[in-house]
């Protein structure tokens, strides 16, 4: 059931994506607003595009959700990896998995180790340029 719930969201995913469907959906949507007059703008007239928005948006969320969901752990897998065949630190693999305030204080303490690598990068860059 998993296997079969995965490529039918991944199909729907990808074609609720494309132009095309939004050119479907803004054309549904103005054919409705056309009809109101025929319809003399009554409840079931205003009850039929809110039902119908409410239930594809309650669906789509379901569809999205996995799609997403399963990008995320695939992009994981490989930036996991990535760290563990090259010279980065291991502690890496899995932080996703860490509380908010861990990845905040991880977040800082990488962001000030960039700084000392963009500072000495400049200060080389800077005695390169002095010498020629």
């Amino acid at each position: 059931m998993s296997k079969i719930f995965s490529k039918f969201a991944t199909s729907i995913a990808d074609l609720s994506g494309r132009p095309g469907a939004f050119v479907i959906a803004v054309t549904l949507v103005l054919v409705w607003a056309i009809s109101g007059p025929f319809f003399g703008y009554s409840q079931t007239w205003q009850l039929v595009i809110n039902t119908s928005t409410t239930i594809i948006t309650f669906l789509m969320v379901f569809v999205l959700q996995n799609s997403q969901n399963r990008d995320g752990k695939a992009l994981q897998a490989k930036l996991d990896e990535l760290i563990l065949t090259s010279q980065a630190q291991n502690k890496f693999v899995g932080i996703e998995k860490l509380d908010e305030e861990s990845l905040r204080e991880m977040s800082r303490t990488l962001a000030e180790k960039a700084e000392c690598v963009e500072d000495a990068a400049d200060e080389k860059a800077e005695r390169g340029q002095a010498s020629v």
